[in-house]
């Protein structure tokens, strides 16, 4: 099984990083030191997490199961999200809440990859 990772995706700072097989991330996400990204076998959300564009996922994160992660979502650092998230959203805590925001990954993005149309 195959990791599927977009254009733009950027890992800023030394440390493991587990990510799971069969993951897929979106383009323009940065993801920290010690962030996991894993499947589960079973319960509500089976499979592996999806992430979708312009995704910030704080240091010590854990995103598991199959859930999905909408565009411009920012994960805090230490939050545990077993659940879909909703695009535009900032997630903290464990049990992580959702709090809506508008761009909350604004100003948090770098190496961001902008494809000329021209």
């Amino acid at each position: 099984m195959t990791v599927d990772i977009g254009s733009g995706v950027f890992f800023p700072h030394y440390g493991f990083v587990v990510i799971n097989g069969g993951c897929r991330i979106g383009t323009n996400c940065n993801i920290l030191q010690g962030v996991t990204l894993g499947n589960t076998k079973g319960g509500k959300n089976p499979g592996n997490p999806t992430i979708g564009n312009e995704v910030y996922i704080g240091p010590s994160a854990t995103v598991v199961g199959g859930v999905i992660i909408g565009d411009r979502v920012l994960i805090a650092p230490n939050a545990y999200v077993n659940f879909d998230v909703p695009n535009d959203s900032i997630v903290l805590g464990n049990p992580a809440k959702i709090i809506p925001r508008e761009n909350p990954t604004k100003n948090y993005l770098n190496n961001l990859y902008r494809h000329d149309t021209k």
